[in-house]
């Protein structure tokens, strides 16, 4: 294209948005602007006119990615349901510094992403096969028409489980088919999936498929084992058992020296538990002696406790790990150690745990097969108590940590505001105190941490409500012997949590509708779905593919495109689009990174991201960074942003002055928000707060966009 032609004396100033997501009129702050370069869902646009020149003297562009995590409306509503896999596989990449609890956390977190795994299996195996064909088939007679369904309940009990068992399975291929849908063209090779999916995806369907054989074989075989259920149950268990392994060798499916080995004994896998499905459900299905009597499906109950049990013991595990001698990441403590693996392993554990009682509950109400005969398995009415529990505990954490903590941030943001403006007119007395309460409310950041490891300790309600289950107790006949509680009360309780539980889910729906097409969601509910779609699947395979795998290639080939074409390339990216830019610039060739420079803006990269991600964005990384485009990078923070700030040095007025021979200390610039309490001589209004607003036409940046190009300049 004409506008996009070589023209080696200018710079081009190329921006890349936040997870709010923006247009590119908006970026640019143009009415009219062309796309040069990408597609659809991601690509670089420049204004309309044929120079594309902007303010001081460079060539504007920007990088719009905010499309490549969203997709229509069935697949987003489908990937909600996901939510609790996304958790799983973004708390693998909060793993600690140090290789032994890295190694640790990792081993830890892909066994808690299989368990998600085998528990999703599990929940739908007891409306299928425990519900369905066990209760409403047999003796529960539930409510028409599924007390007759196809003509299943003059069936033989075997031939009814046979049949359906096909709904898990089907269940199992809608997440492989979701964990493996292509997010652009067929034929770009920068959405390859990596290896590493490949292998996790062979053996969760391996383990998955393992797990339903092994439900059926437990419930077969409760009325007298045969040799031909006791050599199926422990082949099938054998596999679940090889699945487990392969996980929990650290390092075994990552290394390049075992790669090869790890894909086919996973490849076998899949083969193995495909072949005994097949089996099983012929032996189920032909086997015609008489089954249990028992109120339920035979063994069920033990096994969706198992899994349940299992899932908490791991989530313990992983948390005293994180949370024994937590370390310090790079000189400055809040949430280190890999503490963020161990909040977010909790969110998911405890979603899917709700989730799978939630279907369980539901699904039994809907069909009323549990009526006459004690509800649901045990397993999930603890559960679903432990649910309600957890979250009126997160809820009470919140409030007293917000009202304990006020003091401290208001005394705090004080002290910032009147260095600020030390002398303040009586007009502008209004405005001191909302710049006050905005620095207050943003430094609540920086007590994360304490809640973080509060919020892991709370793993102990889940393990607390699992160890009591397993006793076989019911929960209303233990409160009330124990505890003196009334028989309602935990009737209330587990009706609470299903209404939680409902609400919850018809609020992720929403979201999942409207987060990419409305303004409001996009910005307050998408930016959670971007941030976690970031990092690519190293825990769970049928987590949504990571953005990042096309996004920071393409800035990276982009960048290296108009490097050969101009004297310099001004890298600004605000808020996460600093941590693509910053991606990007460490796969940067050195004769490319010799023309570029950085501006980052409204940044998390080390208030967030280096304390989130210790071992992937940590203080040297972000070093590595500056040395690589040789400190031609400044970072512009201000006290009333909740999300960005320093990167090295907080400058802030009163501060004791940076090592000047450290060129670190000169990247940070502090902007005084507001910059003036009131209207300058010819305004109407005084300049507004500016937050996590990125502010592309300020003065500030403006000057920050020259200083960088000037360098450039005369770098090149």
């Amino acid at each position: 294209m004409a506008g996009d032609q070589p023209r080696r004396h200018d710079v081009v100033e190329l921006r890349v948005h936040g997870v709010s997501g923006a247009d590119p009129t908006v970026i640019l702050d143009q009415r009219q602007v062309r796309q040069v370069a990408g597609d659809g869902s991601g690509g670089f646009h420049r204004v309309a006119r044929s120079d594309g020149v902007g303010p001081d003297g460079v060539t504007l562009e920007a990088y719009r990615w905010g499309d490549l995590p969203s997709g229509t409306v069935g697949r987003t509503l489908a990937m909600v349901f996901l939510l609790p896999f996304m958790l799983s596989n973004v708390a693998v990449w909060m793993r600690p510094t140090g290789r032994r609890r890295a190694a640790a956390v990792s081993v830890l977190c892909r066994l808690l992403a299989l368990n998600l795994t085998v528990l999703y299996v599990v929940s739908i195996a007891g409306v299928a096969l425990d519900l369905l064909a066990w209760r409403c088939l047999g003796a529960a007679r539930c409510r028409p028409p599924f007390d007759g369904m196809a003509g299943l309940d003059g069936r033989h009990v075997g031939q009814r489980l046979a049949v359906l068992a096909l709904l898990p399975i089907a269940a199992i291929a809608v997440l492989r088919l979701l964990g493996t849908r292509r997010s652009g063209p067929a034929d770009n090779p920068l959405w390859a999936v990596e290896p590493l999916v490949h292998r996790l995806r062979a053996i969760h369907v391996a383990a998955a498929l393992a797990v339903l054989d092994v439900v059926l074989l437990t419930a077969r075989r409760a009325s007298g084992a045969t040799f031909s259920t006791t050599l199926l149950l422990a082949l099938s268990t054998a596999v679940v058992l090889l699945c487990v392994g392969l996980l929990a060798a650290p390092g075994l499916i990552d290394r390049a020296a075992t790669a090869r080995t790890a894909t086919w004994t996973a490849r076998t896998a899949v083969g193995v538990a495909a072949v005994l499905s097949v089996a099983t459900l012929v032996t189920v299905a032909s086997d015609g002696r008489d089954w249990s009597s028992a109120t339920g499906l035979p063994g069920y109950g033990g096994l969706a406790g198992l899994a349940l049990f299992g899932q908490m013991m791991l989530l313990v595990l992983l948390s005293a790990v994180v949370l024994w001698r937590r370390g310090r990441v790079g000189g400055r403590s809040a949430l280190p150690g890999g503490l963020g693996a161990a909040v977010l392993a909790a969110l998911a554990v405890g979603l899917t745990g709700a989730l799978s009682a939630g279907l369980v509950y539901q699904a039994g109400d809907l069909l009323g097969g549990y009526r006459g005969d004690g509800g649901p398995p045990l397993p999930y009415r603890w559960t679903l108590l432990a649910f309600f529990l957890h979250v009126v505990a997160a809820v009470l954490l919140c409030g007293a940590l917000t009202v304990v903590s006020r003091r401290g941030r208001r005394r705090a943001a004080a002290a910032i505001t009147t260095r600020d403006f030390p002398v303040v007119p009586p007009e502008a007395v209004g405005r001191l105190r909302l710049a006050t309460r905005t620095v207050a409310r943003a430094r609540f950041t920086e007590w994360l941490g304490l809640l973080a490891a509060t919020y892991a300790a709370l793993a102990v309600v889940g393990l607390t409500t699992s160890l009591v289950g397993r006793t076989g107790r019911d929960p209303e006949e233990l409160s009330r012997h124990l505890l003196g509680l009334p028989a309602g009360a935990v009737q209330m309780g587990l009706s609470g949590g299903s209404y939680l539980l409902a609400a919850l889910l018809l609020t992720l729906l929403i979201g999942g509708v409207f987060a990419y097409r409305t303004a409001w969601f996009r910005r307050h509910v998408g930016i959670l779905w971007d941030l976690g779609t970031f990092w690519p699947r190293a825990a769970h395979p049928f987590a949504p593919p990571s953005y990042a795998d096309r996004a920071v290639p393409e800035l990276a080939d982009r960048i290296s495109q108009l490097a050969e074409r101009h004297v310099g390339v001004l890298l600004c990216g605000h808020s996460h689009g600093s941590a693509l830019l910053a991606l990007a610039v460490l796969r940067l060739p050195p004769r490319v990174r010799q023309r570029v420079a950085l501006l980052t803006y409204g940044s998390p990269l080390d208030r967030l991201y280096a304390r989130l991600f210790p071992a992937y964005l940590n203080e040297e990384v972000l070093r590595e960074v500056g040395e690589r485009v040789e400190w031609r990078w400044l970072n512009l923070w201000r006290d009333t942003d909740p999300v960005g700030g320093w990167i090295f040095a907080a400058h802030r007025p009163g501060d004791p002055p940076t090592d000047p021979v450290d060129p670190a200390g000169q990247v940070d610039r502090r902007l005084r928000d507001p910059p003036e309490l009131l209207a300058a001589p010819g305004e109407r209004s005084a300049p507004p707060l500016r937050g996590h607003h990125p502010g592309e036409t300020d003065p500030e940046f403006r000057a920050a966009v020259r200083e960088l190009a000037e360098r450039l300049r005369g770098a090149g």
